[in-house]
């Protein structure tokens, strides 16, 4: 691990309860880190009686990773966050603070959220996932509108080729297995883009060639980044709280995520979850063939994902098996059963 502080040790409570008044918000002093691996995320409640309080009682404060996103992708991420509160769809999103949502605090980015609580939507119930399909679809038909300016797409160049070029370029496999890596996840690469076909363009129809739309998607749809309220309560159901990762790319994207356990297990969740989305949005039948790819590009991204945020110390003690030979011969095993999956037959809804 190296000596060298990282930038978020600067983070103390005393910098973040400034960061918080230097947007005219005042503390009463109770702060609690929550958990995330790629910002860092506080909640902290405010003073009764001054700005913002009576509406509410706490906000979440998400200091942003240097070096990840530009302000204008983080702004635009906020501008997407708003359009889509706009049309009612639940997502929390920064509030709008002196005019701004991104903020800067001696040479940190953060914004400041509503607290909005929830637990893991129970995905084994048909009808929470028919409700979960149905909200996706939703944000879909937002996402649909126009494309991304600033934002990167879902696809085989920066979901595939290029983590995979950054981990060999920068040694970040033991010797042993660095080869036996390399080869077969070039080869799951060009099973990929033999197989997976879709434009570049925010919410194209299907072209002539046969390659899908793409839209505007939260992009990192797992079950953690949905939230669940009683439906007896307001505003009950599932909301999004996370549109850090938001991306273009194909529907299905924020489907696949959340397709559980083994193969008939994940036929059942996906009949749910296209019963919901379908009630709200046609969906392209043909983009079930990009699941298994997509699945793949993520195994490739994830690993370098981690890599890249080795100097972090939340990362080492998170991973602590991460980078071992053992840690690489279960991704090579993993990407065999992942070429295997590609040249089956696609899932059905």
């Amino acid at each position: 691990m190296s000596a060298t502080p990282h930038p978020f040790d600067t983070l103390t409570p005393d910098f973040v309860m400034d960061a918080l008044a230097s947007v005219d918000l005042v503390g009463d002093g109770r702060l609690m880190a929550l958990n995330s691996y790629e910002n860092r995320v506080y909640l902290a409640h405010l003073e009764p009686g001054t700005p913002l309080a009576d509406a509410h009682a706490a906000v979440v404060l998400k200091f942003y990773r240097p070096g990840r996103w530009s302000a204008a992708q983080i702004e635009e991420e906020h501008a997407f966050a708003h359009e889509l509160m706009a049309a009612e769809v639940p997502v929390v999103g920064p509030l709008v603070l002196g005019g701004r949502t991104l903020h800067a605090h001696d040479g940190a980015l953060f914004s400041v959220s509503p607290r909005r609580g929830g637990r893991t939507p129970e995905l084994s119930d048909g009808e929470t996932l028919e409700w979960i399909g149905r909200f996706i679809a939703r944000l879909h038909t937002v996402g649909a509108r126009r494309g991304f300016a600033q934002r990167l797409a879902v696809d085989v160049a920066s979901y595939g080729t290029e983590p995979r070029d950054w981990l060999l370029a920068h040694g970040a496999l033991p010797l042993e297995v660095e080869r036996a890596w390399a080869d077969i996840s070039q080869k799951a690469i060009d099973c990929i883009a033999d197989c997976a076909d879709w434009t570049s363009a925010g919410g194209q129809k299907p072209s002539e060639s046969g390659a899908v739309a793409t839209l505007r998607l939260h992009a990192d749809c797992h079950p953690g980044n949905i939230l669940w309220t009683p439906a007896d309560q307001p505003g009950g159901g599932p909301h999004f709280v996370d549109l850090d990762d938001c991306r273009s790319g194909p529907a299905v994207q924020d489907l696949w995520m959340l397709l559980p356990g083994e193969r008939a297990e994940r036929q059942r969740a996906l009949v749910a979850l296209l019963d919901g989305y379908e009630q709200m949005r046609e969906f392209d039948r043909r983009e079930l063939a990009l699941i298994e790819p997509l699945r793949t590009l993520r195994l490739i991204h994830y690993s370098a994902w981690v890599a890249r945020r080795w100097d972090d110390p939340a990362f080492p003690a998170a991973f602590p098996d991460f980078g071992t030979p053992d840690y690489w011969r279960g991704q090579i095993d993993t990407l065999v059963d992942q070429i295997e999956a590609m040249q089956a037959p696609p899932l059905v809804g």
